[in-house]
């Protein structure tokens, strides 16, 4: 029997190949995301997937000392959020060292276990880092539609020279089309108060035509966080109070006398009294007495 069929263009047959071809060598799509897998996450944008974090570095609420108004602020924001309420994006600015993102994770640890007891949907934080904002859009497109709520947390956050990706942060934050989802709430920690250095500021100020619209342009992104909360280099008192409380916990058996002059001592050789240089002296106490550190 002939054959009538038409013969197959060629041209059409290698365009196949070469699709084929190239299906085979396409990496495959990632997996949707497991939000129940852990309570926290990293987003990493070069594989599109949230890599689940077993055990969050974060110390007890209770022992955060001498930032009470900030972290009671942000204890607030952040339970109004779990509960479906309005709140807002939170920056945390100040002095290094001083709880600020120790303050995100531990308030984080806090309101999930309360959340959990009362039957609310789950609480999960969502570390960004600052060299992925600029993917900020695609990393929220995966939590829009989830049963959870999220914290998506940028530590250190701050914008040199040139760099226009805080752009699209603003217009994530409040603006945009979109906007963030209402299950997404923005955390960012910064030395800086507006994000920008004083001296990119200044600059633009002095080489616009109109100064006042270029500084605006810069000082409009720390705008969309309704809540500022400052952090301030610690008293003696206040650094003090921090080793104690630590020293309870910890259960380091040590005179308060010796204690005093070994903790101001140390800040003495550590040039400050922040909340990291008192960790810090406790872990150095610790190992002195061959005691080991709790976790959380």
């Amino acid at each position: 029997m002939t054959d009538t069929r038409s013969p197959k263009d060629p041209i059409a047959e290698r365009l196949e190949r070469i699709t084929a071809a190239l299906e085979r060598l396409a990496p495959p799509a990632p997996p949707p995301p497991d939000f129940d897998a852990a309570d926290g996450f990293v987003w990493q944008p070069e594989r599109g997937v949230f890599q689940p974090i077993a055990h969050i570095n974060r110390v007890p609420l209770s022992l955060l000392k001498g930032i009470d108004h900030a972290t009671s602020q942000l204890l607030d924001n952040t339970m109004r959020f779990a509960k479906g309420l309005p709140a807002n994006n939170a920056l945390l600015w100040g002095a290094r060292g001083m709880g600020k993102s120790s303050s995100v994770k531990s308030i984080h640890g806090h309101v999930a276990r309360t959340t959990a007891k009362a039957g609310g949907p789950s609480l999960k934080l969502v570390e960004i880092h600052r060299e992925d904002i600029a993917t900020l859009p695609r990393c929220l497109a995966h939590m829009r539609s989830a049963t959870e709520r999220f914290i998506v947390f940028c530590d250190d956050l701050s914008f040199d020279k040139d760099d226009t990706s805080y752009k699209s942060l603003k217009a994530v934050l409040e603006g945009g089309i979109e906007g963030r989802p209402e299950n997404v709430i923005f955390y960012a920690t910064s030395n800086r108060r507006h994000l920008m250095p004083r001296d990119m500021m200044e600059n633009e100020r002095s080489t616009a035509i109109n100064p006042s619209e270029a500084v605006e342009e810069k000082v409009s992104l720390s705008d969309r966080f309704g809540l500022w909360l400052g952090f301030h280099n610690g008293t003696q008192d206040q650094y003090l109070d921090m080793i104690r409380g630590y020293v309870a916990h910890h259960e380091l058996k040590i005179d308060d006398v010796e204690l005093r002059r070994d903790a101001l001592e140390w800040s003495i050789t550590r040039g400050g009294r922040s909340g990291r240089v008192a960790w810090q002296y406790i872990q150095d106490l610790a190992g002195r007495l061959g005691q080991t550190l709790k976790a959380e």
